[in-house]
């Protein structure tokens, strides 16, 4: 996904509101080895690619980044919203390099759900963490992780351990850690 960017100053919090009210994002670029950069994109061009992006799968595409000509590949670091609009204000991007391992958040998507025996007896699918951070080499980032519930029964659950990690890849949590179960309903 390519974004123009464009260099700024390290401006004023005045002259940032001043970006922000013509349209744009202020932008950092966290580099490794190389000062941070202060860029400036385009904020309807940002949210055209937020539309057409599978939700939860933000921390793991990968932008590029055109800056006076030359490319540059980053992934999202972090993003700040407005709180009353819930437009973007802020983004914090890290660039690629093809040997630096880089932390990432991968989305997990459960599957086999109308066929999970724990639902069927009258239990219900608690996805209890929507992401699962790793580190791995650029080439290697997964886009997401597919964790099939269907053989689960009420009070079951599969952890970390339970996804099959590709190779180069290595958990930053815990292994034991659930990553969804299937909940008893209770009676109230």
């Amino acid at each position: 996904m390519k974004l123009i960017a464009k260099e700024r100053s390290a401006a004023k919090k005045s002259e940032t509101k001043q970006l922000r009210r013509e349209g744009k994002v202020p932008v950092i670029l966290y580099s490794p080895g190389r000062p941070n950069r202060q860029l400036v994109i385009d904020t309807a061009e940002f949210k055209a690619l937020l539309r057409s992006m599978k939700p939860g799968h933000l921390p793991t595409t990968v932008f590029t980044l055109v800056i006076d000509g030359k490319e540059i590949k980053a992934i999202v670091k972090d993003i700040q919203y407005k709180l009353t609009t819930y437009d973007v204000s802020h983004i914090d991007f890290e660039e690629l390099v093809d040997n630096v391992p880089v932390s990432v958040k991968v989305p997990v998507q459960c599957i086999g759900i109308a066929e999970c025996v724990g639902i069927k007896a009258g239990g219900f699918l608690r996805q209890v963490s929507r992401h699962v951070k790793v580190e791995c080499l650029p080439k290697n980032v997964p886009t997401q992780f597919i964790v099939d519930v269907a053989g689960l029964g009420i009070k079951q659950a599969k952890r970390i351990a339970d996804i099959q990690m590709p190779t180069g890849v290595k958990p930053l949590a815990k292994m034991d850690e659930v990553v969804v179960v299937i909940a008893k309903r209770t009676t109230a």
